[in-house]
C-alpha cells in the first residue's frame, strides 16, 4: 500500500484526479482505469482524459505558482476582452469562492461596483446655464 500511495503522491493533482475517477467509475483492476480516463475524456475517450489529466498538471503549477487569486484575475482580464462585464460578474457572484475573493475580482473588472454586485452609475454634472 505504502509504494502505491507513493507512487500516486509522485504524480501529484492529476494522480489524485486519477484515484477519484477510479472509485468512482465502479469498475474494478485495469479497466478501471481504462474508465476512469475514458469518463475524464468525455466524448474524446481514453486519449482525451489524458489530455484532461495534462491540463489538470499545468493548472495545478500555475496555482501553486502564482496563487488562485492572481490566475484568477488573470483569467478575467482577459476574458473582459470578449465577453460582457455583466455576464462576468453573474458568473463570479456564482462561483464557490470566498467573498472577499469575489469582491476582488468584481473590482478588477469594473472598479466602480458595490458589493451587492449593481453598476454604480458616477454621478451626473448639470450645468445651469442662462442665455
Amino acid at each position: 500500500m505504502d509504494e502505491v500511495v507513493k507512487k500516486i503522491a509522485a504524480l501529484g493533482l492529476p494522480g489524485i484526479l486519477l484515484v477519484i475517477a477510479i472509485s468512482v467509475s465502479g469498475v474494478a483492476g485495469g479497466y478501471g482505469v481504462v474508465a476512469a480516463l475514458a469518463g475524464l475524456g468525455g466524448p474524446f475517450g481514453i486519449i482525451g482524459g489524458l489530455g484532461v489529466l495534462g491540463l489538470t498538471t499545468l493548472v495545478g503549477e500555475a496555482l501553486a505558482g502564482y496563487g488562485i487569486e492572481a490566475v484568477l484575475k488573470n483569467i478575467y482580464t482577459e476574458r473582459r476582452k470578449t465577453e460582457s462585464v455583466r455576464y462576468l460578474l453573474k458568473e463570479i457572484k456564482d462561483l464557490p469562492i470566498t467573498e472577499d475573493l469575489k469582491l476582488k475580482l468584481k473590482n478588477e473588472l469594473n472598479p466602480t461596483i458595490t458589493n451587492n454586485f449593481e453598476e454604480v452609475q458616477p454621478p451626473k454634472t448639470i450645468e445651469i446655464t442662462e442665455e
